[in-house]
């Protein structure tokens, strides 16, 4: 599974993603039906929920997130012949790393019986502590090569992201007081990641090698370039990470490590695992549910009405910028109670919408540094999705 599968080629060299006239198409509001009601029943008092054994050789363990309103990611061990494996590890903290063993003692595991670290993307709460499981038990981390190819230049080599970030910044009209504060946010969590380079690099289509297991590779891209859920058809189970979860959705931003057009490939990735036959989804964050077709048409209009959001502030206010947009548009919290680091992900959510819509001509940008975007005239704006509250931006780590 070490060879780069020829799809990440094709993504990567294209520019244009296609997403838009799937948006247009998808203004349904469905439900979801949960099916982990502890979970549900903690995430409502605020605690973490227990550890669960999901289903024969499967578990959840929740590990806490450091002041962050996620929580806790959900780490799933699936049981093998002679150990454990792990999908996602949480981040590298003494708490997270207690919780963890203290998870896979209460299935009847330890640490030094990890065999593999599945990690669906790069993200600290999911990427962090595999580092430290594979010095204590030899485990293989595996991960996709999108990702594995920005390790270095994130965690180890970042002065050259930071330097292109400004730049992203100062053209999407961030003020120039703020540009400090939101450049170094994300550095404060350089020191919640134990550096690993990955033993595996996931190809999609192939399956995981573990034995007992039917594991596949499904790659999609969006929330980050290398992020994969894996499907087990036997088990009717999909282990979908950050990319469909039930209640939020996650950031999907335009970022110096991104692709192009990263809500294009995003939608593509919905798309890529809205029909598949699974009967209950393992998301990484708050809890599990059922009816995945469902919840992808849900996140498919949460986009599709905040790109009419976007239209109807273009048509307001012509040659507005990116942050000014952003400033404007409806989150899930007040805008000042939202930290640097997630402001800094809410700009670039607005300008991955924008992308699209230069993409397919809706928007022109005009000028740089900042750059300044106005409706084209073939654009149009819904009256009725404008001023909608929305829960985006909740898994952006």
């Amino acid at each position: 599974m070490a060879k780069r599968d020829d799809r990440f080629e094709r993504r990567t060299a294209c520019a244009c993603g296609t997403g838009l006239a799937r948006l247009r198409a998808s203004t349904v509001r469905t439900m979801i039906s949960v099916t982990g009601t502890k979970q549900v029943e903690a995430w409502d008092r605020g605690v973490l929920p227990p550890v669960e054994s999901v289903r024969p050789g499967v578990w959840s363990i929740p590990v806490p997130i450091p002041a962050n309103p996620l929580r806790y990611v959900l780490v799933y061990a699936l049981e093998l012949p002679d150990g454990v494996a792990l999908v996602d590890a949480g981040w590298d903290t003494p708490e997270a790393m207690a919780a963890l063993e203290s998870g896979l003692a209460t299935m009847g595991a330890a640490i030094t019986g990890v065999r593999a670290v599945l990690v669906t993307h790069i993200h600290p709460d999911h990427y962090g502590l595999a580092g430290r499981v594979r010095e204590a038990s030899g485990a293989w981390i595996g991960l996709h090569p999108a990702d594995a190819s920005m390790l270095r230049g994130r965690y180890l080599e970042p002065e050259e992201l930071l330097h292109a970030m400004h730049d992203l910044m100062v053209d999407a009209g961030v003020p120039g007081e703020r540009l400090p504060d939101l450049n170094a946010a994300s550095m404060v969590i350089r020191g919640l990641v134990a550096m690993a380079e990955p033993d595996v690099l996931f190809e999609h289509g192939r399956r995981v090698e573990l034995p007992g297991w039917d594991l596949d590779v499904i790659w999609t891209p969006g929330h980050s370039p290398g992020h994969v859920c894996f499907y087990s058809a036997s088990r009717r189970l999909l282990l979908s990470g950050d990319h469909v979860l039930p209640r939020i959705t996650p950031n999907v931003g335009v970022h110096m490590q991104q692709h192009p057009n990263p809500l294009g490939d995003f939608v593509e990735s919905l798309l890529a695992v809205r029909n598949l036959d699974a009967e209950e989804v393992l998301p990484a964050h708050e809890y599990r549910f059922a009816g995945i077709a469902d919840r992808v048409d849900e996140i498919v209009a949460h986009h599709a009405s905040r790109l009419d959001q976007i239209r109807a502030l273009l048509e307001e206010r012509p040659g507005s910028t990116a942050w000014e947009l952003t400033l404007r548009l409806s989150w899930s919290r007040p805008w000042e109670k939202i930290e640097p680091f997630m402001q800094r992900a809410a700009n670039g959510e607005t300008l991955a919408h924008l992308v699209l819509m230069e993409i397919h001509e809706q928007v022109r940008r005009e000028g740089t540094n900042p750059a300044r975007f106005y409706l084209t005239a073939g654009a149009q704006t819904p009256a009725s999705t404008t001023g909608a509250r929305t829960r985006g931006s909740g898994s952006g780590t």
